[in-house]
C-alpha cells in the first residue's frame, strides 16, 4: 500500500469497515452492550407497527441524526422488507421537512429573544403564533418552506398516517416541543392509536441511541491512534 493511500485512509473518518469494530464494545462493556442490543431488537420488532414501517421510521431518524452507519444498516434492512426507492425518497423528504421545521419553529424563540421578551418560560404554545411574522419578514422564502412542508406530508406513496408517525419520531429526535405537539395531534387525526404512537417513539429512541453507539467505532479509532 502506498503512503498516499495510507494517508487517505487516515483522513477518512467514516468507512464501512470501521463498523466491524462495534463488537468490541461487547467485550469492553458487556452488560450495557447486551442490554442495548436487546432493546434495539425489541424496538424494531413487529408490533402494532409493521417491520417495514419501523424501518422507514428508522431511516428518517438516521437521516436526522446524520449517522452514516445507521443509514447504511437500515436502508438495507428496509429493502429486505420490500421498501421501494420511491418510498425511501418520501421518507427522506419527510425527515428533511421535520428537521427544517424544527429550525423554523424555534424561530419564534429567536423573535422573543430579539424583542427582549421578559418571560421565564422558554416554550409556550402561544409563542408559536409568532411564526406567521416570518411571512411578513421574508414572505417568499417562508411560503416556499410552507409549500415544501405541506407537500412532503401529503398523502402519496406513503399515507398521511404513516408520514405523521414518521414525523412524530423525527420530532422526538430533534427535541422540538412545537413539532411534537403539532404532529402528535396530526397523527391522532390520521387515526394513529396511542400504542402505535408509543412504538414510533421507541424506534426513534433506539435510533438516537444507536447513532451514539455506532459512532463508538470512531472513538475506538481515535483512542487507538
Amino acid at each position: 500500500m502506498s503512503q498516499e493511500t495510507v494517508a487517505t485512509n487516515q483522513e477518512a473518518l467514516y468507512q464501512k469497515s470501521y463498523f466491524n469494530r462495534l463488537g468490541e464494545l461487547g467485550d469492553l462493556a458487556p452488560d450495557a452492550f447486551k442490554a442495548f442490543a436487546q432493546f434495539d431488537k425489541v424496538a424494531l420488532a413487529e408490533g402494532k407497527l409493521s417491520r417495514k414501517l419501523k424501518e422507514l421510521i428508522a431511516i428518517a431518524v438516521a437521516h436526522t441524526t446524520g449517522c452514516p452507519y445507521c443509514i447504511e444498516v437500515h436502508v438495507k434492512a428496509a429493502k429486505t422488507e420490500g421498501v421501494t426507492k420511491e418510498e425511501l425518497s418520501e421518507v427522506v423528504l419527510v425527515a428533511t421537512a421535520l428537521k427544517a421545521g424544527s429550525a423554523i419553529a424555534h424561530g419564534v424563540n429567536a423573535l422573543n429573544a430579539y424583542d427582549e421578551i421578559q418571560d421565564e418560560e422558554l416554550y409556550k404554545q402561544s409563542y408559536f403564533n409568532r411564526l406567521k411574522e416570518f411571512s411578513a419578514l421574508n414572505g417568499d422564502i417562508f411560503k416556499a418552506f410552507v409549500d415544501f412542508d405541506t407537500l412532503s406530508l401529503k398523502d402519496n406513496i406513503l399515507s398521511v398516517k404513516e408520514k405523521e408517525l414518521i414525523a412524530v419520531a423525527v420530532a422526538h429526535t430533534t427535541g422540538c416541543p412545537y413539532c411534537i405537539d403539532i404532529h402528535t395531534k396530526g397523527a391522532k387525526k390520521a387515526g394513529v392509536t396511542k400504542e402505535e404512537l408509543a412504538e414510533s417513539i421507541f424506534v426513534a429512541t433506539a435510533l438516537k441511541a444507536g447513532s451514539a453507539i455506532a459512532h463508538s467505532v470512531n472513538a475506538l479509532n481515535a483512542y487507538d491512534d
